[in-house]
């Protein structure tokens, strides 16, 4: 009797202070910002303000260097779930989403095509109230990103796009975190894109300007991304006093660039259109020949999976390649995300340079 007391206090304890663990590092140390994410949704980068990127990239920074370099344990998601949407496969974005949730103490739970069938089986309105009495947060990588904003009108948690066929969020804030680390910082950096005009070159059209970077865009003809989203990138690189400039000429467009960047020519739901894309992106391969147009210390970017007509190995294997640090920070920058609409965490390390 008296030893299942002993356990009983010792149990009680140990709940005790775990929770007062949980609740420190939820709540951090006080920091000179006004930005507060909690609760909102992460649709497109759009709607977030330059400061609202500039702290969701400096959470994930302070994460990393707690976690990964200082050895630190955070659990920030404790007893909280993320259900994760895949309609489309992946191997960066549930990897780093599952695993960085898990991480920071949270339960991931991953739902595919044969889990799930948005607005087949259940209607996209009764899923959205489902998962948000039932996890506190969706990541959902869908085809449609009319689907998302669906989801993000009826649910009343946080919904997160893990890619759509109009943009990719979260893959622009890895880019940039990598860009961070390796020059120092951001303002002033030109990017080229060389590629296909789809969801990632559109996630740069609504976020470069405002960290003030230059974007040179070389697409073929039948390619360009979607006026609508132009006219906004081109009202954001006025407003932030950046270049914007469009060719179908790669060399064009990698000239005096810092970061050359590119993706799939053929992405997923595009596989009948392949021969046309093909022939179309003839003199699109980045090479050490374009870099020979660009800034002496250039870069390369690709969000991977990568093919050799995109970008051949000399330049894809180089020490100009950022490929693999780009692909880790999608972990950090995802688990940056997940705590900013999540918790009132605040970070502790200081603000990089931007």
């Amino acid at each position: 009797m008296l030893f299942n007391l002993r356990n009983l206090l010792s149990a009680a304890t140990l709940r005790k202070s775990s929770k007062q663990l949980v609740q420190h590092f939820r709540s951090g140390q006080a920091t000179q910002t006004n930005v507060n994410l909690k609760g909102r949704d992460l649709l497109t980068l759009q709607n977030y303000t330059a400061e609202e990127i500039k702290y969701l990239l400096w959470t994930a920074s302070d994460l990393k260097q707690r976690i990964k370099d200082k050895g630190e344990y955070l659990p920030l998601l404790q007893g909280k779930s993320l259900a994760m949407i895949f309609e489309k496969r992946s191997t960066r974005t549930r990897l780093s989403t599952e695993t960085g949730f898990a991480l920071l103490g949270g339960h991931p739970c991953f739902l595919t095509t044969q889990d799930i069938h948005l607005g087949i089986n259940e209607s996209l309105t009764d899923t959205a109230r489902v998962l948000s009495s039932m996890t506190n947060a969706v990541l959902a990588r869908v085809y449609k990103q009319s689907d998302l904003d669906l989801l993000a009108k009826e649910a009343t948690i946080p919904i997160v796009n893990g890619l759509s066929d109009s943009y990719h969020p979260i893959q622009i804030l890895a880019d940039y975190l990598t860009l961070q680390e390796h020059y120092g910082y951001l303002k002033g950096l030109t990017i080229s894109w060389i590629g296909d005009g789809n969801n990632v070159l559109n996630s740069i059209l609504m976020s470069a300007a405002k960290f003030g970077m230059h974007l040179r865009v070389a697409t073929p003809k039948g390619f360009e991304p979607d006026p609508n989203i132009v006219k906004v990138a081109e009202g954001y690189s006025k407003e932030y006093g950046t270049k914007l400039f469009f060719t179908t000429d790669p060399l064009e467009a990698a000239s005096g660039a810092n970061v050359l960047v590119t993706d799939t020519w053929i992405s997923m739901g595009q596989e009948e259109e392949k021969a046309e894309r093909m022939k179309a992106f003839q003199g699109y391969q980045i090479t050490i020949q374009t870099g020979k147009y660009a800034a002496s210390d250039w870069t390369f970017l690709h969000c991977l999976p990568r093919k050799p007509e995109e970008v051949d190995d000399e330049v894809f294997y180089s020490p100009q390649s950022l490929v693999f640090q780009e692909a880790e920070n999608r972990k950090w920058t995802i688990m940056a995300v997940m705590v900013s609409l999540l918790t009132d965490y605040s970070p502790q390390l200081q603000k990089p340079t931007f």
